[in-house]
């Protein structure tokens, strides 16, 4: 049993039921659902994810507090509190009463302000370089189950993916740390005999291309726990889950440095073929340095084009 259906299950039987019943009258402005934080949330989740903080629950969003009022919030939450203690063999936890609750009763504003710094999802081209993008991809993951305003489904759209130009300066900086970290500093460390340094240097190349291969995807990269795990199911370069994990996980002798240095030059070769394809680059060779900037030179505003170009890393 995955915590999505768990939630669902648990809503539909009870939690729908209940907010007819009680509450019929602001019904039309609630949201309901499951989105946020843990790895129920994104389909991640499995066995080992029932140890901590698993559970039927479910979230009920509400509008401002002219809409909805304080009184009848509390009374909402008073009502959630109430629902079965266990539901399908899973029993549920109590509610702090000093908040950071991932169910219950949340106000749409202060869900999306903390995922984001925005109670509407307005952002400008600083705050969505700046805001982590493990916390947009919090923001608009899991399920809605109803939505009777279409509000809170409103603010998830507005923050559903990156603007194109901040795409691209999120996919410069990226390549520019690629570039540099693996292709550069990689081999002049091993000859240096900094092998812990060196091993940084993958480290550094193979999250940069993480987020590279998600820019492409045109899809959030979650926490980084997640990120190998997300990167299978992605349709353009899922398949570099072995490789990265190789250059991660291997020795810097000579012979696997060799080999890992030939897989950095892969990689880089996959990521200028699909630049090239969404023609973002015009130029030839695998240096990614050239080719950041190329991308980073597509960005229309002038403003955000000669901001550093590692502002979104």
């Amino acid at each position: 049993m995955q915590g999505l259906k768990l939630a669902k299950d648990f809503y539909e039987t009870y939690g729908a039921p209940m907010l007819a019943e009680s509450f019929p009258e602001v019904l039309p402005y609630l949201a309901t659902g499951l989105v946020g934080s843990g790895s129920e949330c994104f389909g991640y989740d499995d066995e080992i994810s029932t140890d901590h903080d698993f559970e039927p629950g479910f979230c009920i969003f509400l509008p401002d507090e002219e809409t909805v009022d304080e009184k009848t919030a509390f009374r909402l939450q008073r009502a959630y509190t109430h629902l079965p203690d266990s539901f399908m063999g899973y029993d549920r936890s109590p509610l702090s009463p000093v908040g950071g609750n991932r169910h219950g009763v949340l106000r749409m504003a202060d869900f999306y302000e903390s995922k984001c710094g925005s109670k509407n999802g307005e952002l400008t081209s600083m705050q969505w370089l700046m805001t982590p993008e493990y916390a947009l991809a919090e923001a608009v993951n899991g399920e809605v189950f109803f939505d009777g305003s279409g509000a809170f489904s409103a603010i998830r759209e507005k923050l559903s993916y990156y603007p194109e130009p901040v795409r691209l300066k999120k996919l410069a900086g990226y390549l520019l740390t690629m570039g540099q970290a693996g292709q550069y500093n990689y081999p002049r460390l091993l000859k240096r005999g900094e092998t812990g340094a060196a091993q940084l240097a993958v480290h550094t190349f193979t999250d940069a291309a993480l987020h590279v291969v998600f820019l492409l995807n045109r899809t959030y990269m979650p926490y980084y726990k997640w990120s190998f795990y997300a990167l299978r199911s992605l349709s353009l370069f899922g398949n570099l889950s072995e490789s990265l994990e190789f250059l991660i996980s291997s020795e810097n002798d000579e012979k696997t440095a060799s080999v890992k240095s030939e897989m950095i030059e892969d990689t880089a070769a996959l990521m200028v073929q699909a630049l090239k394809a969404e023609q973002l680059t015009q130029a030839t060779g695998a240096d990614l340095e050239k080719h950041a900037y190329l991308v980073n030179d597509r960005i229309k505003d002038g403003t955000l084009r000669n901001w550093n170009i590692f502002l979104g890393v």
